[in-house]
C-alpha cells in the first residue's frame, strides 16, 4: 500500500530508542515526510544509520533513512519540532530532559510513557507541569491497547490519544492513523495516564498468578477485580466522566495482563516461579514499568486511604519481600 506523505503536518519528533519508541517512529513514517528521533547515545545513532533499523529493539522494522533525522541532542530535537513524543522508560525521563534549555513553551509534549517518574514520585503530566511549567493544555497522552511487537508486524492496533484541546487530538489522530493503526480521541489526559500505569501493576500480578500455577478461571476473576480497583483509584485521584470499559482502560488492562508480549506480565511470571524480585528484573532486557510504578501508586493509595487489595498485595511482594504464594493465597479471599 502506498504511503501518503503530507508536508502540511506539524514537525514531530520522538524521544527514546526502546521498543515502543521504535514502534512510534514506524507509525509516524507512514504519514510524515520527516521524523526527528532522539536516541540515547552516538553508538545507537550510528547503529541505526548503518543498518537502517534499530538493532536492539524491533530489529525487523526497516526504515527509509531519508525520512529520519537522528540526534543525541535533546535541544536540537525540541527546537526542530512542533510536537515532541516522549517515549523513554519513566526511570530515564528526568535524565533525558535535564539539559533541556531551548524555548519549548509553544510545543506540544505527547507522553507515551506508562510509568512514574521515580525522582519525583509522580506521573509524567505532573512532572512536566511542575518541573518545566508545561501546562496540561500543551500536553497529550498516548494510550493503548497497543504492543510494539504487533505494530512491527502491522497487525491492526488501536491507540487512544488524550489531549485537552480538540484541535490537538485531531492533528495527532491524523498523524498516527494508518491502515494498521486506528485512533480514538479523548480529553481524559490524567485518567488515561494513570490507567496506563495501573494496568502495568495489575499485569505483574497476573503474571505472578500464572507463575504460581493459578489458571484462567482465577485470572479472569483477578482482572475483573482489577478494573474495579482501577475505577476506584481514578475516581479518587481525578474524578471525571469516563467509562472504564473503553479500550484505553479495560482493553489496555486485558492485553497487558494476558499477552506474552507484556514485559510486566513476564516479570510477574518469573516472580511467581520463584525468582527473587531483583533477579527477575535483572533477567529482563527491557524495563517493566509496573515495578517502579507500584511504589508511587501505593503511596497515593495510602494518602487517599484507598483499600485496594491487589495493589497492596503486589506492593508487599515487590517492596516488602513478602512470599508471593502466601500473599496470593490471602488475596483469593478478597476477590469476588
Amino acid at each position: 500500500m502506498a504511503k501518503t506523505k503530507s508536508p502540511q503536518l506539524p514537525k514531530i519528533g520522538v524521544v527514546g530508542s526502546g521498543s515502543f519508541a521504535t514502534a512510534i517512529v514506524k507509525m509516524l513514517t507512514e504519514n510524515c515526510k520527516t521524523v526527528h528521533w532522539h536516541v540515547r547515545n552516538e553508538f545507537v545513532k550510528g547503529a541505526i544509520q548503518l543498518r537502517g533499523h534499530n538493532p536492539t529493539y524491533l530489529p525487523m522494522v526497516s526504515f527509509n533513512m531519508k525520512q529520519l533525522k537522528l540526534t543525541t541532542d535533546i535541544n536540537e530535537l525540541v527546537e526542530a519540532c512542533d510536537i515532541v513524543v516522549l517515549a523513554t522508560p519513566s526511570i530515564y525521563l528526568a535524565g533525558t530532559l535535564e539539559n533541556l534549555s531551548c524555548n519549548y513553551q509553544d510545543k506540544l509534549f505527547c507522553s507515551a510513557i506508562k510509568g512514574i517518574v521515580p525522582e519525583y514520585n509522580d506521573i509524567v503530566a505532573n512532572y512536566l507541569r511542575d518541573k518545566f511549567q508545561i501546562g496540561y493544555k500543551n500536553q497529550a497522552v498516548i494510550a493503548g491497547p497497543c504492543h510494539a511487537e504487533e505494530v512491527a508486524m502491522e497487525r491492526l492496533s488501536y491507540l487512544t490519544i488524550a489531549a485537552a484541546e480538540q484541535k490537538d487530538s485531531e492533528i495527532l489522530s491524523k498523524i498516527f492513523s494508518s491502515f494498521y493503526i486506528k485512533v480514538n480521541e479523548s480529553q481524559d489526559i490524567l485518567g488515561n495516564e494513570y490507567s496506563a500505569i495501573l494496568k502495568n501493576i495489575y499485569a505483574i500480578g497476573a503474571g505472578i498468578a500464572s507463575g504460581l500455577g493459578y489458571g484462567d478461571n482465577f485470572i479472569a476473576v483477578y482482572v475483573s477485580n482489577a478494573i474495579r480497583e482501577m475505577e476506584t483509584f481514578l475516581e479518587a485521584v481525578y474524578p471525571e466522566p469516563r467509562d472504564v470499559n473503553e479500550s484505553a482502560y479495560l482493553g489496555d488492562l486485558l492485553v497487558t495482563a494476558y499477552s506474552l508480549f507484556s514485559r510486566n506480565r513476564n516479570l510477574g511470571n518469573l516472580i511467581g516461579k520463584g525468582y527473587t524480585v531483583k533477579s527477575a528484573i535483572q533477567s529482563m532486557n527491557m524495563v517493566a514499568e509496573g515495578y517502579y510504578a507500584t511504589n508511587g501508586i501505593y503511596s497515593i493509595c495510602k494518602e487517599k486511604k484507598l483499600k485496594l487489595p491487589i495493589i497492596n498485595t503486589i506492593f508487599a511482594i515487590l517492596y516488602e519481600e513478602k512470599n508471593a504464594e502466601k500473599q496470593f493465597a490471602k488475596l483469593t479471599d478478597k476477590l469476588n
